[in-house]
């Protein structure tokens, strides 16, 4: 049962961190930047050897500080994140972080605070600084990195390369993507590639997980609704 929620933990390594063929160039408008705004998303996460999950994200604008939270539901598990962070010129801090994970009755709960994230963000603020990166041009011929913290707090390293822009059909529509390749650098066989909306830093279009060449994984956005900044 521990090894089995311990892999719980990890499936929203799935939307966050948790190969395509190169595509038209996404550069950079000098002097200008994607900015935060609000939205409500909802997915299907279609995982091999689960029942397919339904994942809800939405983030928010709270008294000076966004909030970014997902929540996934199967028949038998139930899993959560929360990330209070600020944006600034260097890229996305962190604030505070908080997990829970239960399966058939039985969870864990992680909490990360304002001495744990000094240096490095959590991961669902790393999925809003990776998309930002990613919108904001750069990377698109050698590969750039990314450090953050766990749902434990320990460090993790991806390395992404942005791959260009495609046009996807999907259940909440038809969507222009910026497409971003990932992998972690001590887990080659391991790839994940995000499309991301290219007007709503953190907002995930699609995200596809290989291993070993075979796709694992396949997320996909079933509902969108926005509002003004």
């Amino acid at each position: 049962m521990n090894r089995s929620l311990r892999a719980l933990a990890r499936l929203p390594l799935f939307l966050m961190l948790l190969a395509g063929i190169p595509g038209t160039t996404v550069a950079a408008v000098p002097g200008s930047e994607a900015l935060m705004q609000p939205f409500s998303a909802s997915y299907r996460l279609e995982v091999k050897g689960w029942p397919n999950a339904t994942i809800e994200h939405r983030l928010t604008r709270e008294s000076g500080h966004w909030q970014s939270r997902m929540q996934a539901a199967i028949s038998v598990a139930r899993g959560n994140e929360r990330s209070r962070f600020i944006v600034t010129p260097e890229g996305v801090r962190s604030v505070n972080y908080s997990s829970a994970y239960s399966l058939l009755g039985v969870g864990d709960n992680y909490r990360l605070g304002g001495n744990e994230l000094a240096s490095l963000p959590d991961r669902q603020a790393a999925l809003v600084e990776l998309s930002r990166r990613a919108l904001n041009g750069g990377c698109e011929n050698d590969a750039c990195r990314l450090v953050y913290q766990d749902h434990r707090g320990r460090e993790e390293v991806l390395d992404y390369r942005l791959l260009g822009v495609e046009t996807l059909s999907l259940p909440a529509g038809e969507f222009e993507a910026v497409r971003v390749e990932v992998n972690d650098p001590e887990t080659p066989e391991k790839t994940m590639l995000f499309h991301f909306h290219p007007r709503y830093p953190g907002l995930l279009l699609a995200v596809d997980y290989r291993r070993d060449g075979e796709r694992r994984s396949r997320l996909t956005l079933t509902s969108l609704t926005t509002e003004a900044p």
